[in-house]
């Protein structure tokens, strides 16, 4: 048997964090997201401004998230691109500053990995999504306080939440696909 690291306690296998509320690191987190472009190469972009709130059960599968990203914040690497991103075409960031991610439950788990459900509000429009969540090791820092990794990922169709804007090629297919990979990666800290 592991030895349990001060915050943490034993779960199927694994030391989890001990029960509270945990808040996103901002220095140690990534929003990203990957999608197609003009059919065959794929376009990395990421949110630079993320804030959630984890709170984990004493039944661990009780635990929940809500998390709150700020639109504006999208970075592609490329000004003209992350200007559009930003416009009306996609996600209207001065209309709908943020889009919202609220859990309703985890549906699954099997070793590390757990299966989230949940609901993504993006331009005021909120649809289910499945967010598959690998969880990464717990600590304790050097600042004392509880801390826990984490990684996850799902996919998504942009324009079941609005997102419809293209261009048709003349080669046939369309300049941005439809189907958005969304990957985050982050450390959570103890709050309480």
């Amino acid at each position: 048997m592991t030895e349990s690291v001060a915050g943490t306690r034993p779960f199927e296998g694994l030391q989890i964090p001990a029960a509270g509320t945990y808040v996103l690191d901002a220095a140690h987190k990534r929003v990203g997201f990957v999608a197609r472009h003009l059919m065959v190469s794929k376009v990395r972009g990421q949110f630079a401004e993320a804030t959630a709130t984890i709170t984990i059960g004493e039944d661990p599968l009780t635990s929940s998230v809500t998390a709150s990203i700020v639109a504006a914040s999208i970075e592609t690497g490329q000004v003209d691109r992350d200007n559009h991103l930003r416009s009306g075409d996609f996600f209207e960031a001065e209309k709908y500053p943020t889009l919202e991610f609220r859990s309703t439950g985890i549906k699954s788990h099997a070793g590390a990995e757990f299966v989230l459900d949940g609901e993504l509000t993006i331009k005021g429009v909120t649809k289910p999504v499945e967010l598959v969540v690998e969880f990464e090791g717990a600590t304790v820092s050097p600042y004392g306080k509880g801390v826990f990794g984490f990684s996850a990922h799902t996919e998504i169709d942009r324009e079941d939440w609005g997102l419809t804007w293209n261009m048709a090629l003349e080669s046939g297919g369309v300049m941005v696909g439809k189907k958005v990979k969304i990957e985050i990666e982050g450390e959570a800290i103890r709050q309480d």
